[in-house]
């Protein structure tokens, strides 16, 4: 399996959604220690597939709706990253895939199937109710 080259398969149209947008926040800080927050979308591709299916608890408190997906690209997402003296601190990326946010819980190599892959695994975010785009 090491050897396996899946790189034509996750490339191929028919499974790569080329509709994903990340949302990064770059966080610098300026000469006082005062950070600042930078917002970028960045439109990528990757192979989306279902982790957790949507779910929703129902508790005396209110509703709770959850669920992930996995998406495989060769974008570099992050879950995020401490700043050093060289480099800016980045928050959680955020994804919006079919009309719902994602955030970025965990990335994964996944260079088994092909050079540069990441799979990574994202958590919906507070989830409204709305309907999703299909």
């Amino acid at each position: 399996m090491p050897t396996l080259d899946m790189s034509d398969v996750l490339m191929d149209p028919d499974f790569l959604d080329t509709s994903l947008i990340c949302h990064r926040q770059i966080q610098t800080v300026d000469e006082d220690n005062f950070p600042t927050n930078t917002s970028q979308d960045i439109p990528f591709s990757g192979v989306v597939t279902v982790d957790r299916s949507l779910e929703a608890r129902r508790m005396a408190a209110g509703q709770n709706i959850s669920g992930a997906i996995l998406i495989v690209t060769t974008f570099r997402l992050t879950q995020g990253q401490p700043g050093t003296d060289s480099a800016p601190r980045l928050d959680a990326d955020v994804v919006t895939y079919s009309g719902r946010d994602y955030r970025v819980t965990f990335v994964d190599p996944y260079t088994r199937y092909g050079a540069g892959f990441v799979q990574a695994h994202c958590e919906l975010v507070d989830f409204n109710g709305g309907t999703p785009v299909e």
